[in-house]
């Protein structure tokens, strides 16, 4: 019998597979999408029910050439990757190789094993057309709304912009954010503790109701609550012990995984989904092609009961079997949660990450490393701690005070997992003491913007708002960043004025197509058409209904001139003292007088849409309060293409120009450091004497535990000093004057 012919996406994944079958198998790759809407035209026919026209991908005449050869006298089974997506390119492959989709050609498996691959192309099924016509139709979606959409974008803001039905609301998230930031007005107030034998308690109630910032704002206030306790005996209210549990963390999903990278490695969702891919589809290691993990976009917690066993085995083994957990059924908090799906896992647990070293190295290992502990530790046991809670009051029980001491009692899955809640306090106090010696300490503080978001906060954010699905997170976040609607600052994601125009006029004129709740809604509706509870043409219908409406009021204000890009800014001009206005060129954003033409360019992140106002918080000629080397003349902080500079401000007369200068000098000799842009476009920091690069801005200061030096980093939206050998952050206030280096 001829060998049968089995297509995957992926090369890595058809030479792991290729591996496991053996002889009677060929196994090639489509090298992923063979077909899609056409690039330069619209590619839906409204007239004909919204019918796509699908064209060949750029480049792939020749595979596909050669996949009709291998396809001849052969039986073809297709194996791409098992969600919409997948079912979508295994259609695209069985109508170009003219393949019977009524017959079982569709191959599914959730990780690369040997016994799952063997079974899975022993049980293949029909291709499922309700997920095909779910992908179909999200796919016609984004295309309506970008093709009808960016050409107004064009009219009105600037030629090249584009619009994205789910990506704009993503980006309305981000605008939202920096607005209410700007619009903050930090409250000063006083954190109150009491200090015994070195250990602060801080006042937690008062008259029963929990402190707030409003309760200490004033020095009135402050002076009230500390006299009243000075003035009266502390005594301890109560003590209460209690036994805690502390439950395991569901194994990764999609989401989770995303979030959990960004904020520990600090990587990108993009890449995190490029590591997971390859982990999945196979890395090549000392012991041949290896799949590492099991499919990485998904949205169950679900364990397979094989796979619970293995942990359970390699947790008794390794741990004992008090380390082992119990079999839960974990609560299904999410609607249409795709349950055939497994969560990430490893697919062989017995690689733990000590053995994985001797296999895979850098950044796949890293990943691996996360992924196999979240994994292990949601297997484990809970670990247990012993409370105890000290509630302190005045005599009149008006003013609380309160602690808590933890001490762990059994470390369960921490074991692997880590992240110990144990608090020891040296105090031992019994209920209805007298507590003497007592000093009251105010802390000056204020109240914080909320922060601005990370990939990982946004992702949680569209998770719980239902908006895209798991495959589609890391595409949202890259598409505002290639437009330049957002750039990173360190992790944090910063809407730029293009980006801030652009939601504007989305979000005005077409305030019921981008907005949260219509495009969750619109989600449920793929949902819906992939369960068979409705149907292609009934979804599309009823979108493009509403969104015909709403694009035909809006063109026709465009077209009578009453809608433009014209916002006042918080700038003066220098030579009349007009206010200036925002303007969009060729170029970019910059301002001008209306008066006199002056006309000054500004960095797209420094500027935020407030309401009707542009407010700019730096503009192109910053003074750095530094004079020219060569001439004398005042040096400024000046944008260009590769980021950030300072040059002569009597430029062209002066052609001075440098790198930024970090403010600290550099850890290793002393010397100074340069701002530099890696040519992804990622800001490093390097010494321009001995070349040692770090991702952080080193200080001018030391840290006050171990003396090294400290470096800028932000941290919930502000700038603090952060020490990488203790992994610990300062406020710049706590580092006293003899820390400075």
């Amino acid at each position: 019998m001829k060998e049968k012919l089995l297509i995957v996406e992926s090369p890595a994944k058809a030479k792991t597979i290729q591996k496991y079958l053996g002889k009677g198998y060929r196994v090639v790759s489509s090298m992923g999408h063979v077909r899609d809407l056409p690039e330069t035209e619209f590619g839906v026919d409204i007239d004909r029910d919204f019918k796509p026209k699908f064209v060949m991908v750029k480049g792939k005449r020749e595979l596909i050439k050669k996949l009709k050869e291998l396809a001849k006298n052969r039986q073809v089974l297709l194996a791409s990757d098992h969600d919409r997506e997948g079912e979508s390119i295994a259609w695209h492959l069985a109508d170009i190789l003219k393949l019977d989709i009524s017959k079982p050609i569709r191959v599914v498996f959730n990780e690369i094993t040997e016994k799952v691959i063997k079974e899975a192309v022993n049980s293949p099924r029909p291709i499922d057309l309700k997920k095909v016509d779910a992908q179909i139709t999200r796919r016609i979606l984004d295309r309506i709304v970008g093709y009808r959409l960016s050409p107004l974008l064009w009219e009105v803001v600037k030629k090249g912009l584009s619009a994205g039905r789910v990506q704009s609301v993503a980006l309305k998230f981000i605008c939202d954010r920096e607005t209410q930031r700007i619009r903050f007005k930090p409250v000063k107030y006083h954190k109150i503790y009491i200090l015994i034998d070195g250990t602060r308690i801080p006042l937690v109630r008062i008259s029963g109701k929990t402190v707030k910032p409003e309760h200490t704002d004033t020095d009135e206030k402050l002076g009230k609550i500390l006299e009243e306790v000075k003035r009266q005996k502390l005594v301890v209210k109560d003590v209460v012990k209690k036994k805690v549990r502390r439950k395991p963390p569901d194994p990764f999903i999609t989401s989770t995984l995303q979030q959990e990278s960004n904020t520990a490695l600090g990587w990108s969702a993009a890449k995190t989904m490029r590591i997971a891919q390859q982990l999945y589809e196979g890395v090549e290691t000392p012991e041949g092609n290896i799949a590492f993990i099991t499919y990485m976009r998904t949205d169950s917690t679900r364990i397979s009961d094989v796979a619970r066993k293995m942990a359970s085995e390699y947790i008794e083994d390794y741990f004992g079997k008090d380390y082992v957990g119990g079999k839960t059924t974990r609560k299904r908090t999410k609607k249409n949660i795709q349950d055939a799906h497994e969560a990430i896992r490893p697919t062989y647990p017995n690689i733990d990450p000590e053995k994985a070293k001797n296999l895979i190295k850098g950044d796949h290992w890293k990943l691996y490393n996360l992924i196999w502990k979240r994994f292990m530790a949601s297997q484990m046991a809970p670990s247990e701690y012993e409370e105890v809670r000290f509630i302190l009051s005045t005599e009149d029980g008006v003013y609380e005070f309160e602690s808590v001491a933890k001490t762990r009692l059994f470390d369960g899955f921490e074991r692997v997992y880590g992240s110990s809640q144990e608090k020891l306090l040296s105090l031992k106090f019994e209920k209805g003491e007298e507590i003497e010696k007592v000093e009251i300490v105010a802390e000056a503080a204020q109240t914080s913007p909320p922060p601005r978001y990370t990939e990982a906060s946004l992702v949680r954010e569209l998770e719980a708002k239902g908006i895209g699905r798991p495959s589609t997170y890391a595409t949202i976040i890259n598409t505002l960043l290639d437009r330049s609607y957002v750039v990173r600052k360190g992790r944090e994601l910063v809407p730029t004025i293009m980006g801030f125009l652009v939601n504007e006029f989305l979000i005005t004129n077409f305030p019921d197509i981008i907005n949260e709740k219509f495009t969750a809604s619109m989600e449920e509706d793929l949902d819906k058409i992939e369960n068979g509870e409705s149907n292609k043409l009934e979804v599309i219908s009823e979108f493009y209904r509403k969104f015909e409406d709403e694009l035909k009021k809006v063109e026709a204000r465009i077209k009578h001139g009453e809608i433009s890009i014209r916002f006042e800014t918080n700038l003066k001009c220098k030579e009349c003292g007009t206010t200036m206005v925002l303007r969009v060129g060729r170029f970019g954003p910059y301002v001008e007088c209306p008066k006199c033409h002056v006309t000054k360019k500004i960095s797209p992140e420094s500027a935020v849409l407030d309401g009707n106002k542009v407010i700019i918080t730096e503009t192109d000629d910053d003074h750095i309060g530094e004079a020219c080397p060569k001439c004398g003349a005042p040096l400024v902080l000046k944008r260009g293409k590769f980021g950030e500079f300072v040059a002569c401000s009597a430029y062209p007369k002066c052609d001075y120009a440098r790198n930024v200068h970090a403010r600290g000098s550099c850890p290793k000799c002393g010397g100074t450091v340069e701002k530099r842009m890696s040519k992804k476009r990622k800001v490093y920091w390097m010494c321009s004497e001995c070349g040692h690069m770090s991702w952080y801005e080193p200080s001018e200061y030391l840290c006050p535990s171990c003396g090294d030096r400290l470096y800028y980093r932000s941290s919930r939206g502000i700038e603090r000093l952060y020490c990488e050998k203790e992994r610990k952050y300062y406020n710049k206030e706590d580092v006293v004057e003899g820390d400075t280096g």
